[in-house]
């Protein structure tokens, strides 16, 4: 029996996020009292790989196949599926992110396995198996029982932080035979975009809302950005008006976000936007009006007008990186 965990890598580099899942699965396996199997898909090199290492994962699979360096869904979740069945796997995590979202559900199918999405700790407990997540747009908890005998769970980011395990890895090389059927998504060609921090995967946020007044004032927001190595995002009224891309609208009905610090620069906080965000480990809200329901969930609060505030934030931060 073991404890199966994929740990997804982007261009042949771990980010925090993997960090977090060996950390959470290490533990998880600790509890079930079985073993933890890694599971690297893709081009990768040995001395990434023994990243992992530093938070408890002694053994890997990796499976290099250049094939698989574009991740396809269909494929990844056959090979994550066979790895599970032959080590005997009674649960498969993977993180909460799209390609993890993608994935999970497509294992359980192949599995016959009981799934849980987003949960946000260890198991409340083994036998019978229980455990927490977010419902209703993360205005409550709800408390879910797996009956069958293979689970899947998603793991929500920074629900559990990286707990440092040095230990021995050792990596083995797999060659799964997948249906070559399965390889149908080719890349014609390839933009990378510079110098902008991924929204999803960014550990520090500035937001802003209609309080910015105009989409002619957003360069304090940017400023700001910039100095923290931060991604910008917006409210759900900013780019319903066209003033942001839709790529940054955060909420409910946008993307769902889980920075280490969210900074959010005059946003009301409406129910619907304080979803998007509520798994932040930091909220700083900046509004004019002392009432704003963002600071009821905002852990440091400003008032003030964001023109004036943004840019004396930027200044302190310069002079405290100098």
């Amino acid at each position: 029996m073991s404890v199966v965990a994929f740990a997804k890598n982007w261009n042949g580099k771990f980010k925090n996020s993997s960090y977090e899942l060996v950390s959470y699965t290490k533990e998880l396996a600790n509890q079930m009292q079985t073993n933890l199997v890694i599971v690297s898909i893709g081009k990768i090199t040995e001395e990434e790989l023994n990243k992992l290492s530093q938070y408890g994962a002694d053994r890997i699979i990796s499976v290099n196949d250049a094939r698989m360096n574009v991740l396809t869904s269909r494929v990844y979740a056959e090979v994550i599926a066979q790895i599970a069945k032959k080590e005997s796997a009674e649960l498969v995590v993977m993180t909460d992110n799209n390609s993890g979202k993608a994935i999970a559900p497509r294992v359980a199918v192949k599995l016959k396995a009981g799934m849980v999405a987003a949960v946000q700790e260890l198991p409340v407990s083994i036998k019978p198996f229980v455990v927490k997540k977010q419902m209703f747009s993360g205005k409550t908890f709800g408390y879910v029982q797996i009956n069958s005998a293979i689970r899947v769970l998603t793991l929500a980011k920074n629900c559990f932080g990286l707990v440092e395990n040095p230990v021995e890895c050792n990596i083995d090389i797999s060659h799964p035979e997948v249906n070559t059927g399965l390889f149908k998504i080719q890349i014609i060609s390839e933009e990378e975009q510079k110098n902008k921090v991924i929204l999803t995967d960014a550990d520090c946020v500035v937001s802003a809302g209609r309080g910015m007044r105009s989409p002619d004032n957003w360069r304090p927001v940017e400023e700001l950005a910039e100095v923290l190595g931060a991604a910008t995002a917006c409210s759900r009224p900013v780019s319903d008006e066209g003033w942001r891309s839709h790529e940054e609208h955060v909420g409910q009905t946008g993307k769902v976000i889980a920075p280490n610090l969210y900074i959010a620069a005059g946003i009301s906080g409406a129910i619907q936007h304080v979803a998007g965000i509520s798994r932040s480990k930091c909220i700083v809200a900046i509004n004019t009006d002392p009432e704003a329901p963002i600071f009821s969930v905002a852990d440091y609060g400003i008032i003030g007008d964001v023109m004036d505030v943004l840019p004396r934030l930027t200044e302190a931060f310069r002079k405290s990186k100098s």
